[in-house]
C-alpha cells in the first residue's frame, strides 16, 4: 500500500493553469499521490482529462455531491484525505465547508470564500473538523521570500517602519475597453468572483505577502479604486494606504490595467538598518540595501541562508527555480502537518491568511464606496 498522501482534486481541468501548478507541485516530493476527484462538470470532458491523468475512473465523479458520498464510504485507509479546491471563486466556501464537514483535509484557491462572512464561518467549521486547512497564496513558497522572512524575523534590517507592495498586471486591459468581453468574463462578474477583481485577486497576495514577510500586522487602510467603465461593477486597479502595528506604514498597489505588464510583483521592507526588495519575475535575487554599502544580492541555495530557506532548495547554486517550485514548497508544508511532523509556521498559508485576506477585501471596497476612508482591519 502506498504510503503517500491520498489526493484529490476538484477542478483545474484541461488547460488550467492553477491546474497544471497544483498537480506539478504536488508531485515534487513524492509525498503525494492524486487519486480521483471532479475536474470538470462536463462528464466527457472530466473522464477524458481523467483518463490522460492515468486515474482510476472509479475514483473520478460526476459531481462534487457524488465525490463526496462516494469517497466517505470507502474505507478509512482507502479514502482520500486531503482535497485542492481549485475551481471559481464562488465554489471555493461551499466546496470546503461540505469536505471539513466530512473529515478531508483542504487546500484551497485564493481567495478562500467570496465573503468574510463565509471565511469566519468556515474557520468555525475548521475548529470542530480538526483537520490540516491550507489557502495557497503561492509566492510565500520560493525560497528567497522565505529567507526575506527570516532575516526580518531575526532583526537583521533592525526595525521595520515601511512595507510597500506593487503587483501590476495587464492581461484585463484588452477585455476593460470591450462591452461585450468585460460583460462576460466570469472575473468581472461579482456573482462568481465576489465583490472585487484586482484586490481580490492579486491585491489579497499583496496584504498576505506584507504580513508574511514582515512580522508586522496591517490594522487599518485607505483605498482608492479603479473600475474604469461605470458599467463595470468590480475594481481592476487599485492603490491602498496602510497603517500597521508598530507606527509601520505602508502601501499596495494593484493593477490588472498595467498595459504591458506580465506579472509584476514587487515587495520592499525598510527597517532603521537595512532595507530588503524582491520581485516575483527574478525570484532567485534578494536583494540586501544598507547605507554606506554596496548592494548585495542574495542567492539560493548558499550555506548563508536560512534553514525555512534552504529547506525549500532543491537544486544547487546557480539552478533557476520558479512557481512550481514555490507552490511544491507549500505541499511539502502540507504534508508535514497532514503526517503530524514538525514544521515552521512559515511553510504554507493557513486559514487565519484566508480570514484576514477576506477581511482586507472587504474593507479595501468599503474605504473606496464610503468616499476613500479610513477603515480598521479586525484582529484574527
Amino acid at each position: 500500500m502506498s504510503v503517500k498522501i491520498r489526493l484529490g482534486i476538484i477542478g483545474g481541468g484541461g488547460d488550467s493553469l492553477i491546474g497544471i501548478l497544483h498537480r506539478v507541485a504536488s508531485s515534487m516530493f513524492d509525498t503525494y499521490e492524486i487519486v480521483g476527484g471532479v475536474f470538470n462538470p462536463n462528464w466527457k470532458e472530466n473522464i477524458g482529462f481523467a483518463t490522460k491523468l492515468g486515474l482510476n475512473e472509479n475514483r473520478v465523479y460526476k459531481d462534487f455531491d457524488t465525490f463526496i458520498a462516494e469517497e466517505t464510504k470507502l474505507p478509512i485507509e482507502e479514502r482520500i484525505q486531503v482535497v485542492s479546491v481549485l475551481t471559481p471563486n464562488f465554489l471555493h466556501f461551499p466546496m470546503a465547508k461540505a469536505l471539513l464537514e466530512n473529515g478531508f483535509h483542504v487546500i484551497c484557491e485564493k481567495p478562500m470564500t467570496t465573503t468574510y462572512e463565509e471565511a469566519k464561518i468556515l474557520y468555525a467549521t475548521l475548529q470542530k473538523a480538526k483537520t490540516v486547512f491550507a489557502v495557497t497564496y503561492t509566492y510565500t513558497g520560493y525560497p528567497m521570500v522565505r529567507q526575506m522572512r527570516e532575516m526580518i524575523l531575526n532583526g537583521e534590517i533592525g526595525k521595520v517602519q515601511k512595507i510597500d507592495a506593487q503587483y501590476y498586471q495587464g492581461w484585463i486591459n484588452p477585455i476593460i475597453h470591450n462591452k461585450e468581453q468585460r460583460a462576460a468574463t466570469w472575473r468581472l462578474n461579482p456573482e462568481k468572483s465576489g465583490i472585487s477583481c484586482c484586490i481580490g485577486d492579486i491585491g489579497t497576495h499583496s496584504f498576505n505577502m506584507l504580513e508574511y514577510i514582515s512580522g508586522v500586522k496591517i490594522e487599518s487602510i485607505l483605498a482608492d479604486l479603479n473600475h474604469v467603465y461605470n458599467d463595470n461593477p468590480m475594481d481592476v486597479d487599485g492603490t491602498i494606504l496602510l497603517r500597521a502595528s508598530n507606527n509601520v506604514k505602508g502601501v499596495i498597489c494593484a493593477s490588472q490595467i498595467a498595459t504591458g505588464e506580465e506579472n509584476s510583483f514587487v515587495v520592499k521592507v525598510y527597517g532603521d538598518k537595512a532595507g530588503l526588495k524582491w520581485e516575483q519575475e527574478n525570484p532567485n535575487y534578494l536583494y540586501l540595501m544598507e547605507d554606506g554599502k554596496p548592494l548585495q544580492v542574495l542567492k539560493p541555495g548558499h550555506a548563508y541562508n536560512s534553514k525555512l530557506s534552504l529547506d525549500g532548495t532543491k537544486l544547487p547554486p546557480g539552478h533557476p527555480e520558479g512557481i512550481f517550485d514555490s507552490m511544491g514548497n507549500i505541499y511539502k508544508g502540507i504534508a508535514k502537518a497532514i503526517n503530524k511532523e514538525p514544521y515552521n509556521a512559515g511553510e504554507f498559508p493557513t486559514i487565519i491568511d484566508g480570514i484576514r485576506g477576506m477581511d482586507f477585501i472587504e474593507k479595501a471596497v468599503a474605504s473606496h464606496k464610503n468616499g476613500n476612508v479610513w477603515v480598521a482591519i479586525d484582529e484574527n
